[in-house]
């Protein structure tokens, strides 16, 4: 069993600064958990606490049924996918691979066996008498993945292995990255700050902000119904809109006063905010859900006037940036769109995928 579990575990450095406070995590055999936050929320030394490559201060670290906190790192029978590559310049790609098959002294025909075999699914093979000099970025990432590959470990630890590569690059590493894992069928932890990769690759998302988790959950799931402010700014490019929202009665409901206007609430949220009559609550919206149509066409109830301060033709979609009554948001809105800058754009919410936070706490009150 390679399942991971953080029992109170407690890192601090010294100066009395603390990382990790108290963390509680449990990681199953098999599955692909991903670590996401800003730089700083203790991520990076969540996985390096599996890797044996920092101490725990306090609490207990159990790799399967294995208490590993006073394990050595090359006894914990992990691998890890560094960010820099970390490859040997003066070897072969070949020599690379093998080099912890060398070291574990495993007989030279199951070196070159598994050499050959990981570097036919990474379609390295055309590459093995290379130096890493010679290779590209993604390559040298392939090559990296590869030497964790053939020592068929019962951990991956990936620490940002793609924040080195460009835009499209990283776009086929995921992929890469993603097959890995079903083919393998071995647990691994990513850590990652980039939410796209987050979303795309996990079965589950850890959210941390100063060494706390905020939210664990399945990535659509932390979309959709995020518990607080910090996970829903930080969980969706571009990130979700909030804006200060008076909570009113209307008739049988509530609604929202906002930038003008008032946007009726779904009913399924009225025992939610109730209490919150004559109070400022924080809405939160996604750009995608935010529905802009040019000056002139007819406005339906709930609607708002904002005006256009950047228009960002992406293709197939536009981003709009706009300036309601002092509120900055960002729309995610078909390309037909005609307005540009300076322009006036008539705004409707869909009450439906409307998010609302208690503006004191931060915590979500209804979705």
């Amino acid at each position: 069993m390679a399942s991971i579990t953080f029992k109170h575990v407690n890192k601090t450095y010294p100066g009395n600064v603390t990382v990790v406070p108290d963390l509680n995590l449990e990681i199953a055999d098999k599955e692909f958990v991903i670590l996401v936050g800003p730089s700083g929320c203790g991520k990076s030394t969540t996985l390096r606490m599996i890797a044996g490559l920092e101490d725990i201060s306090s609490g207990e670290l159990y790799i399967g049924d294995r208490l590993v906190n006073d394990v050595a790192p090359k006894d914990r029978d992990i691998a890890m996918v560094f960010q820099n590559y970390a490859l040997y310049p003066h070897m072969t790609v070949y020599k690379n691979i093998a080099f912890g098959l060398i070291q574990q002294k495993v007989p030279k025909d199951e070196i070159d066996r598994r050499v050959h075999e990981a570097a036919r699914a990474l379609d390295l093979e055309h590459l093995l008498n290379r130096k890493p000099k010679a290779l590209s970025g993604g390559q040298r990432q392939r090559v990296s993945l590869g030497r964790a590959m053939v020592r068929n470990p019962a951990v991956f630890l990936l620490d940002e292995p793609l924040s080195n590569l460009d835009a499209k690059l990283r776009t086929a590493m995921r992929s890469e990255i993603s097959r890995l894992h079903k083919r393998l069928q071995t647990t691994f932890v990513y850590v990652t700050h980039d939410q796209t990769e987050a979303m795309t690759m996990g079965d589950r998302i850890v959210v941390m902000k100063e060494g706390i988790i905020q939210q664990n959950d399945a990535p659509q799931v932390l979309y959709d119904y995020p518990c607080n402010l910090f996970v829903a700014g930080f969980i969706g490019s571009p990130q979700m809109n909030f804006l200060d929202a008076v909570i009113v009665k209307q008739g049988a409901g509530y609604a929202a006063q906002l930038c003008g206007t008032t946007v009726e609430l779904p009913a399924r949220m009225n025992e939610a905010v109730a209490p919150y009559v004559g109070k400022t609550m924080v809405l939160g919206i996604r750009p995608e859900d935010v529905i802009a149509a040019d000056a002139g066409q007819a406005a339906g109830p709930g609607s708002m006037t904002s005006t256009v301060e950047i228009a960002e033709l992406m293709g197939a979609e536009i981003s709009l940036h706009v300036d309601c009554q002092g509120n900055r948001m960002v729309i995610r809105t078909e390309p037909t769109f005609k307005g540009r800058e300076g322009d006036t754009a008539i705004l409707t919410f869909k009450n439906e995928k409307i998010h609302l936070f208690d503006k004191e706490t931060e915590r979500a009150v209804a979705h």
